[in-house]
């Protein structure tokens, strides 16, 4: 498989890390062709997506929606980029049905 494929290479952390990582609420994110199930990339998926779901419902979350991952490519982070994100950045990700609000949760403080 080209490495540059293997989705398994995107996650590279316990799902504990989590916890750590920052959440957002963003109006609005309404492309979702881009997004990754998590099941693609990580053998214990539920794990993560446990954890990441506790994390957006504590911020305010309603619930619904499916969690994904997204990436976002290394020249969008140029004020922020570190050796760590010279592969990019790959944020979860879940769009609440009700509103449309996503919620976003990343190992760096986005932006906004």
């Amino acid at each position: 498989m080209n490495s540059q494929r293997d989705k398994t290479k995107i996650i590279n952390y316990p799902p504990e890390t989590l916890r750590t990582f920052h959440v957002n609420a963003y109006e609005w994110i309404d492309n979702l062709n881009f997004t990754i199930s998590p099941e693609e990339c990580l053998e214990n998926a539920e794990e993560y997506v446990n954890i990441a779901k506790e994390i957006f419902l504590d911020a305010g979350w309603d619930g619904d929606g499916k969690i994904e991952l997204m990436w976002t490519p290394p020249f969008l982070l140029h004020n922020m980029l570190t050796e760590e994100l010279t592969k990019g950045l790959t944020i979860w990700h879940v769009k609440q049905r009700e509103d449309g609000i996503s919620w976003l949760l990343s190992p760096i403080q986005l932006p906004y």
